[in-house]
């Protein structure tokens, strides 16, 4: 039984472009259809070949973008069902929040903002929103995929309000206004903490089977040590490199059950009954024990100094950047090497015509980007993968 809080389909604020809800392709409501058409979209397709945490890797085992959101999603459907939330509007925001990332990560994402210094800049969160309204448009009648409202909001400020918005989530906001200084729906505060939850121990996962972390250094983290030691003394007698997804899944776990614990209380005293009072709340109902949140910081800070910032992922950033930057100055000398009809429908005027290539090189998976590069600016040395 959904609670009074949870988003309701039948009361969606609706799409952008009015549809005949009379033919819809089986017995879907809006979040569902929301959810099905992030699913069979291009951009989510193509989320496979983009980098999670190491760059192309070619170890069938290590995590990408589409598998880390398949990841997310089944964390928080596991949430929002828990507290009585929707859970098809939560799934549709977890799948979709990554979307927005180009080839590369955080690298590529360093290096477009460099491209567009001065005509906006960048942000892969107002990508997400510029990627499904106006450049993933498989429909006939409507650019976009024409997502309801609470989808569109929940991409939009799932981290909080918006007091600054970058120009892709402005452009966004300016037509299908999103409400962007309140809160979001608690589907989309649920699908947050479900990304933190998810990358925080799944890349220690990979950051063991790449020999970048050592189970030594992790122990140094105490929440980390605290989860290994029960392990341990539930399976006193398997060996330790058969422990490992033990103690991860016993992280997520522990993570997963703080946060519902203490949601389900911040909701309550919180004195909220429909969706429109939680974003109305003043601040996130969502979230952590203080325990459990300074953990996670401290758990953080441990990876960023000793798996994101390893000097193996640093060479491999200074590469991805390399082809990034490389790419937007090619396509900007010469637009006609842009493949398809994207020459064809280049602006004539700025900033449109370096944000139109910044369109087409955020979509690039990260092997395409590479193909790309040594087309048409030559051939670059890359770091070995895993």
């Amino acid at each position: 039984m959904p609670a009074s809080y949870a988003s309701d389909p039948s009361l969606t604020r609706g799409r952008l472009y009015p549809e005949d809800e009379t033919t819809a392709r089986g017995p879907r409501d809006a979040f569902q259809r929301d959810r099905d058409r992030i699913v069979h979209s291009i951009s989510f397709r193509r989320l496979r070949h983009k980098t999670q945490v190491f760059l192309a890797p070619d170890g069938d085992h290590f995590r990408v973008r589409l598998t880390h959101s398949i990841e997310v999603a089944q964390i928080g459907r596991t949430i929002a069902r828990t507290l009585g939330l929707n859970e098809d509007l939560t799934e549709a925001l977890c799948l979709a929040h990554d979307i927005g990332h180009p080839p590369f990560g955080h690298a590529g994402e360093d290096a477009l903002k460099a491209a567009l210094e001065g005509q906006g800049g960048f942000d892969h969160n107002g990508n997400t929103l510029r990627a499904l309204t106006e450049i993933d448009s498989p429909y006939p009648r409507f650019p976009g995929l024409n997502l309801t409202w609470e989808t569109l909001e929940g991409l939009a400020k799932h981290n909080g309000p918006v007091t600054a918005p970058q120009w892709a989530l402005a452009a966004a906001d300016d037509a299908f206004p999103l409400e962007l200084e309140t809160y979001a729906s608690l589907e989309a505060q649920v699908a947050a903490i479900a990304d933190d939850i998810a990358y925080d121990n799944h890349d220690i996962d990979d950051g063991l089977r790449a020999g970048l972390l050592s189970l030594d250094q992790l122990l140094a983290v105490p929440m980390i040590a605290m989860r290994w030691d029960q392990c341990r003394a539930r399976f006193p007698e398997v060996a330790a490199d058969r422990l490992t997804g033990e103690l991860i899944r016993g992280q997520i776990g522990a993570m997963v059950n703080d946060l519902i614990d203490t949601s389900r209380a911040a909701i309550t005293a919180s004195g909220v009954k429909s969706p429109d009072d939680a974003r109305d709340a003043g601040r996130a109902l969502i979230g952590f024990s203080d325990a459990m949140r300074d953990d996670e910081r401290g758990l953080k800070r441990f990876m960023y100094a000793n798996l994101y910032h390893h000097p193996f992922q640093l060479a491999a950033a200074d590469k991805a950047q390399a082809i990034v930057a490389g790419l937007f100055a090619a396509y900007y000398a010469e637009p006609s090497l842009m493949p398809g009809d994207w020459p064809a429908r280049l602006p004539q005027a700025e900033p449109w015509i370096s944000r139109h290539i910044v369109d087409f090189i955020a979509g690039m998976t990260d092997r395409y980007a590479i193909t790309r590069y040594r087309e048409v600016v030559g051939e670059i040395d890359m770091p070995d993968a895993f």
